[in-house]
């Protein structure tokens, strides 16, 4: 399937989740600063739901964070500790298999085991081919992989 621009990224990620169930654990994990503008985008697009939401930043299981939904706001990462064990779904954020991150697929699949269960759903979402680029696609058995292209960016005016 393909979609357009930002909608399009959220209405893909609204149909990837739309048949967990209300109160679902659904847990982000992503490069600190560089995906949690999109993580909380995300979580926005599915605010809703009733889904409990956390951020796992860096692929560091000891430092996940509840989200919560700020009226006026949006949804936000808060500093307040979360358990992200036993996630409905686990949604894996293409930060961090950029080169800066610093993370394998395999430091990925242990932060994947230990928020999952045995019925876990697994979602990619990254940009410009990242998962394939780096061959996590061939490591990672994703449910779901969202990846939009961002190229090329127009500065109109300096």
């Amino acid at each position: 399937m393909n979609y357009k621009g930002i909608n399009g990224l959220l209405t893909a990620f609204v149909e990837s989740v739309k048949n967990l169930d209300r109160e679902a654990k659904v847990t982000f994990a992503g490069s600190v600063g560089v995906c949690t503008p999109f993580v909380e985008l995300l979580a926005y697009s599915v605010r809703n739901k009733g889904f409990e939401m956390a951020f796992i930043p860096d692929a560091i299981v000891e430092d996940t964070r509840k989200m919560k939904l700020i009226e006026g706001v949006g949804y936000q990462v808060i500093d307040e500790e979360a358990d992200p064990r036993d996630s409905d779904t686990v949604v894996i954020l293409g930060g961090l298999a950029m080169p800066f991150a610093k993370k394998t697929a395999e430091d990925i699949l242990k932060m994947i085991d230990e928020a999952s269960n045995k019925k876990t759903k697994i979602i990619g979402v990254g940009f410009m081919g990242i998962f394939e680029k780096q061959k996590w696609m061939d490591k990672i058995d994703f449910d779901v992989v969202i990846d939009g292209t961002i190229d090329p960016v127009r500065v109109l005016r300096s």
